[in-house]
């Protein structure tokens, strides 16, 4: 497996269901343990040495399982559908550093690192699946165990979204009022961030575990639907320089450690914004952006025209019906919506009192 293959790719191939992760459960059943290369070429047979070809022998998990009771590697191609080699010794470069003490554990690390494709180590004592890509090493998980701790972070992506739900519709009654600072906007795009990062997580998560991980993967799904877009409305209707530089807020906030995404005056330097406390006017591509059936189009327009929500949100529908691609009918729709926000943000008002 080359190294231009995903971490996803890789726990797909070994999530519980699929022929490759059947036969490594059935390794792990006969103790005998096993090292499997994903991926053959020049690279592979530079460090092989003994053992037998299989001249591209069909997969099967019972047939890998056998192979794996000899000493050496076996060696697969990348989607692990066809087995080239058996009882192969393998001899990668010595002085690649290693922090494993088993033999099979060390030259998968190894050939992982000099070759750049997926070695797969099943342990016979410590009954542990590894896998080296790269420089990277992460142990399969027992599905149980996955499931409950999958089942726990999606409670935490839920409490997160929730509370993004909440600083959107206070980002909402700030821009409403004409109160908003750049500190405001920042913790908006830090809360998206992390709801984003959680959901990455938890992704891993779902493909590990292959098909008991899909009703995970439909609430994860459902709780990430319109995170992105917000985070890029609310970037494009507060970015210093407009059009924005960059599209998404998101791709940019993905370079910050989790602990430096926590600092707002680093997230805002990042961003390109002002001062934290400076105030900021929005321009309304998320307030046009929840009207149905209001053509991207007819958005640009508006906010050409208008600049700022303030002037969309208290303009006449004589004024509304002046931008091109408009007319007096959407004019009046735009004219009735902004009334309903205008009121909605007054019994916020209220009730904060």
């Amino acid at each position: 497996m080359s190294s231009s293959r995903s971490g996803l790719d890789i726990r797909r191939a070994l999530a519980p269901g699929t022929p490759l992760r059947n036969a490594i459960d059935l390794i792990l059943r006969q103790e005998t343990g096993a090292l499997i290369v994903l991926g053959y070429g020049r690279d592979i047979e530079a460090l092989c040495s003994g053992g037998f070809h299989l001249d591209g022998t069909d997969f099967h998990p019972a047939r890998l399982a056998e192979l794996a009771k000899m000493d050496g590697a076996v060696i697969t191609d990348e989607a692990a559908e066809v087995i080239y080699r058996a009882n192969v010794h393998l001899i990668p470069d010595r002085s690649l550093e290693t922090k494993e003490t088993g033999t099979r554990h060390r030259t998968g690390e190894r050939v992982a690192k000099e070759t750049g494709r997926a070695v797969v180590v099943v342990s016979e004592g410590r009954q542990t699946i590894t896998v080296y890509t790269g420089d990277s090493t992460y142990e399969l998980r027992n599905p149980t165990t996955l499931l409950a701790q999958a089942n726990q972070n999606l409670l935490t992506l839920e409490r997160f979204r929730g509370r993004l739900t909440d600083e959107e519709s206070r980002l909402t009654q700030l821009e409403v009022d004409d109160i908003v600072v750049y500190r405001d906007v920042v913790q908006f795009l830090q809360r998206a961030a992390l709801v984003q990062r959680i959901g990455v997580d938890l992704e891993h998560y779902t493909v590990e575990l292959g098909g008991e991980g899909q009703l995970i993967n439909l609430q994860l799904v459902d709780l990430l639907s319109g995170t992105g877009e917000s985070a890029e409305l609310v970037y494009a209707d507060h970015a210093r320089s407009y059009p924005p530089d960059t599209k998404n807020p998101l791709d940019l906030m993905r370079t910050l450690t989790t602990e430096h995404l926590s600092e707002e005056s680093r997230v805002a330097a990042l961003l390109d914004f002002g001062p934290l406390e400076n105030p900021t006017r929005s321009r309304g591509y998320r307030i046009l952006d929840r009207i149905p059936r209001l053509p991207d189009a007819v958005q640009d327009s508006l906010v050409d025209h208008f600049e700022t929500l303030q002037e969309l949100l208290y303009a006449s529908v004589s004024e509304l019906d002046q931008v091109e691609g408009v007319g007096r009918a959407r004019a009046r729709q735009l004219r009735h919506y902004f009334d309903r926000l205008l009121d909605q943000t007054r019994s916020w008002a209220i009730e904060e009192e």
